[in-house]
């Protein structure tokens, strides 16, 4: 019997311990493998350079002087803290521009006008024929209103519909572009889908400092090279205005997103709109951006 512990190695007797509670319940010291959904990736995939991506995106904004638009506006706001959110009975409008900055949107609901707003790129007007009240100051938003509609300013549109361009005269805007890819989940068909991307940053650089701050963000899809989202910042460096393209479309002159959804951080404000009709460079008359005071009604001067 003491031959028999003799041979017995202790190092052994301490392994077997150690195993002992692991083999008790079940667990294996021994690897396992799983299958893994394997992401299916889009059917194209373009490679650009940088330069070559800004390039695409200057073309493009280049190409368009006007812009005329037949759209549905949908629009919510939220009061995350009240944990509420109204939701703006759909309005049918226009919306014309040509560039640098010349705006109007009208929205009107059953042949009634709802909203009609006019910009020189400085300056705006909007008109609110129900309530028999114009609404005169600049394009930013420094005073907040209730009132949504009194809210719209003509940059949330013309950053929307068209992404602008990088200014080769401004040596302070620096830009970088880098390459992602995401996964995206069809939950019906049970695969997984590798969506390419490219992520196109522009920032401004601060004078006499190393700090920069971000001026746009765009992101493209790399199968089109086509625009899907668009992040703006204000100058402060805090997201001012997101917006969505979705469901590219053929109309006159070119693909259009079908879809685009403004969102406004700051002011819980999402604007929906669904373009229904497109057309670019056609001539517009000077005096379709001049909206003229309605008689009887109250002007609101805003800062």
């Amino acid at each position: 019997m003491n031959a028999c512990r003799r041979l017995v190695c202790p190092r052994l007797t301490s392994r077997a311990a150690l195993l002992l509670p692991l083999l008790l319940t079940g667990c294996s010291l021994f690897p396992t493998t799983r299958k893994l959904p394997v992401p299916k990736p889009p059917l194209v995939t373009q490679t650009i350079s940088p330069e070559e991506l800004v390039g695409h995106l200057n073309d493009r904004w280049a190409a368009i002087n006007t812009l005329t638009a037949k759209v549905e506006f949908h629009v919510s706001v939220a009061k995350s803290k009240e944990g509420v959110a109204t939701d703006y009975p759909s309005v049918e409008g226009h919306i014309i521009m040509r560039k640098p900055a010349l705006l109007r949107v009208v929205g009107q609901m059953i042949g009634i006008r709802v909203f009609d707003m006019a910009s020189d790129g400085n300056d705006f007007t909007l008109s609110i024929p129900h309530e028999s009240k114009v609404i005169k100051g600049s394009n930013s938003v420094k005073h907040k209103s209730a009132n949504a509609w009194e809210n719209l300013r003509p940059g949330f549109f013309f950053d929307a519909l068209l992404v602008r361009g990088l200014d080769p005269n401004n040596p302070d805007d620096h830009y970088s572009v880098t390459s992602e890819t995401f996964m995206v989940e069809d939950a019906a068909k049970k695969h997984l889908f590798s969506v390419p991307e490219y992520i196109l940053r522009i920032a401004r650089a601060t004078a006499g400092s190393q700090k920069e701050t971000p001026v746009r963000v765009v992101y493209f899809h790399r199968d089109d090279l086509l625009p899907y989202q668009q992040d703006v910042y204000d100058s402060d460096g805090n997201l001012e205005t997101q917006v969505i393209y979705s469901s590219y479309q053929d109309f006159e002159g070119g693909k259009f997103p079908s879809t685009v959804t403004i969102k406004r951080p700051l002011e819980e404000t999402q604007i929906v709109l669904t373009v229904e009709d497109v057309h670019e460079n056609l001539p517009i008359a000077d005096d379709t951006f001049v909206l003229k005071t309605p008689e009887g009604a109250t002007v609101v001067n805003r800062d």
